[in-house]
């Protein structure tokens, strides 16, 4: 079974030496080059044809994010495994929205690194453990989110959005046809619903839920 071929990127020329070394020796595995920005990864790919790109996410020229997006488009064969410091969902979101197999923290065993690198390259995902819980943690809350969505009526939603593009009660009221007193029960229901105490969290909710 032929090796799996790794394009390591990275900004750093201490750290891409520091990763030839740790995974060079690995059987199974072999470097195929490397490359210190997004721009020079594409074109060695071209060359070089890696089964796996083991990347830095922030780099100068065109960054981490950008580049997989490009390898997607004109590498798709190729897997990119994201090798990184940054620990935050933001981060974790633009990986997975980029078309990454996976997120691995630098700091990583050789051994789990290793493995990520054998996993991505047979077409499977992985993610280090940090990121993993990073992931659950997106899900849950997005479920939350949605279930606060759920349990809102539909006159609920609809004053909800009137209210975050900034319409008084009275004129609320006006524009469905219901009285004021109803609006405002309305507006004190959403509140209890939602688990939220100001108009400003209830503006927040619907921009962040996309309701106006």
């Amino acid at each position: 079974m032929d090796d799996i071929r790794v394009l390591l990127v990275d900004d750093h020329r201490a750290v891409l030496e520091g990763f030839v070394a740790r995974i060079e020796n690995e059987p199974g595995v072999a470097v195929a080059g490397t490359a210190v920005n997004g721009v020079e990864a594409l074109e060695k790919a071209k060359i070089l044809k890696p089964d796996v790109v083991l990347m830095d996410i922030s780099m100068p020229v065109l960054n981490g994010i950008e580049t997989t997006k490009l390898f997607s488009q004109n590498h798709p064969e190729t897997k990119i495994l994201i090798l990184t410091m940054h620990d935050n969902r933001e981060y974790i979101q633009k990986v997975m929205e980029s078309g990454a197999s996976g997120y691995i923290l630098k700091d990583v065993s050789l051994e789990e690194m290793i493995n990520a690198i054998k996993t991505v390259n047979d077409g499977a995902s992985y993610f280090c453990q940090s990121s993993s819980k990073a992931l659950f943690d997106m899900v849950k809350e997005s479920r939350k989110s949605e279930n606060k969505k759920n349990i809102l009526s539909q006159r609920e939603t609809t004053v909800l959005a009137l209210v975050a593009k900034g319409l008084s009660s009275k004129k609320i009221a006006q524009q469905l046809d219901i009285s004021v007193r109803t609006v405002e029960t309305h507006r004190q229901n959403i509140k209890h619903k939602l688990n939220v105490s100001s108009t400003a969290e209830m503006v927040d909710y619907a921009l962040r839920n996309k309701l106006t």
